[in-house]
């Protein structure tokens, strides 16, 4: 199967401009023909076109990337099975995108386009049906997990304790995603705050977003007892990408939490690295795991701990988890890993960059809030 990427590029160049138009006539189309697919997305759509609009771009872009793709569909595809895809989706799925994007460039589309997007379609479709049927004969398509524990830290953060009914196989520094009863079909990416453990526990940091759906609920209205639903593992920020003995991490709010796992996992690395662990929050009532990075200091001993406080009147310092960095003289010779926001995440990294850091040794992990998922292909 021959795939030609300038076609599809200069075809893509059409409707890029417009992809919003594209996904609203796709999900048009896709639900109008197929109805009943229209029970396996959440009530509301904006985030998924927009996650709909990732997943295309990124195709788009790794075309030449034959084993990168491939890594990449058969992510998605292992993603997918939690909302019950099947293979007998991916047909009207494929019609209906195409469809969307002839509709949307008008005349100047090109018979062409089309026989250059289903041959690329039906790649994508393979590789991802058959990473799913892999995937199916070793884990199941979702966890159950039954809430254990939920302490709430502050006004805005939670932190809950799930047991999955079965052995949960991630790493420290990966995420999972949620689902609450409260509102089916609405999963949101959260990161792991422990690494693995033989009681199979696992820990999230939820903070409350205004008008988050899934944060609301499992904040205010999910007690010990209740379940969720976990999709699998996902996410790079693991141990392994460090290169060098000396580790700086970087973290902001709840971003805390996949870092405290690469931390606990390092305690039992043979050549334990240094970390120097900076945790930026707005106030100082938002450092909300003290006790347990206290903890994980005195297990640790080549752990430092440095606490910044950006937004708070009281203190006099007022400064970034960054700024923090800077004013303790701490020199960013090793591997430098990064966590918090979207925006705090890019205005750090740039920093970083400013200081002469590599760009290879700044890990970041932008899938959280924004990594595409259900049948977007």
């Amino acid at each position: 199967m021959t795939i030609d990427i300038e076609l599809i590029r200069r075809s893509w160049s059409l409707v890029e401009p417009v992809a919003d138009q594209v996904t609203q006539h796709f999900y048009g189309r896709l639900f109008a023909n197929y109805p009943h697919i229209r029970e396996m997305f959440p009530p509301g759509m904006d985030l998924q076109r927009d996650r709909l609009l990732h997943a295309l771009t990124q195709v788009v872009l790794n075309l030449e990337d034959g084993a990168g793709l491939s890594d990449y569909l058969g992510q998605l595809a292992r993603d997918h099975r939690k909302y019950g895809v099947r293979p007998e989706h991916y047909p009207a799925v494929g019609s209906c995108l195409v469809a969307a994007m002839r509709f949307t460039a008008g005349d100047a589309w090109l018979p062409a386009y089309d026989e250059a997007w289903m041959t690329a379609y039906d790649y994508i479709a393979e590789v991802m049906i058959q990473a799913a049927e892999q995937d199916a004969v070793k884990t199941p398509p979702a966890w159950i997990g039954t809430v254990v524990a939920h302490e709430v830290r502050t006004p805005e953060i939670a932190v809950i304790t799930v047991e999955p009914d079965h052995p949960y196989p991630y790493r420290a520094g990966q995420y999972a995603t949620l689902q609450s009863a409260h509102w089916p079909q609405v999963w949101r990416p959260y990161s792991i705050a422990n690494a693995p453990r033989q009681d199979n526990l696992l820990t999230f940091h939820v903070r409350v977003v205004p008008g988050g759906w899934v944060s609301t609920a499992l904040m205010h209205h999910t007690r010990p007892g209740d379940t969720l639903l976990l999709g699998p593992p996902r996410g790079s920020l693991v141990l392994d990408r460090a290169s060098t003995s000396h580790l700086i991490f970087i973290a902001g709010g709840t971003g805390l939490a996949p870092l405290k796992a690469l931390i606990e996992e390092s305690v039992w690395v043979p050549d334990r690295p240094a970390i120097d662990l900076f945790h930026g929050v707005r106030r100082s009532g938002d450092a909300y795991d003290n006790e347990d990075l206290q903890r994980l200091r005195s297990q640790h001993r080549r752990l430092r701990i440095v606490r910044a406080v950006s937004d708070d009147p009281e203190d006099w310092r007022r400064h970034s988890a960054m700024d923090a960095l800077e004013y303790h003289r701490i020199v960013p010779d090793g591997d430098v890993f990064v966590c918090g926001s979207s925006e705090m995440v890019r205005v750090t990294a740039n920093r970083l960059l400013g200081l002469g850091v590599p760009f290879d040794r700044i890990h970041t992990e932008f899938a959280p809030g924004g990594a595409p998922s259900l049948a977007v292909l």
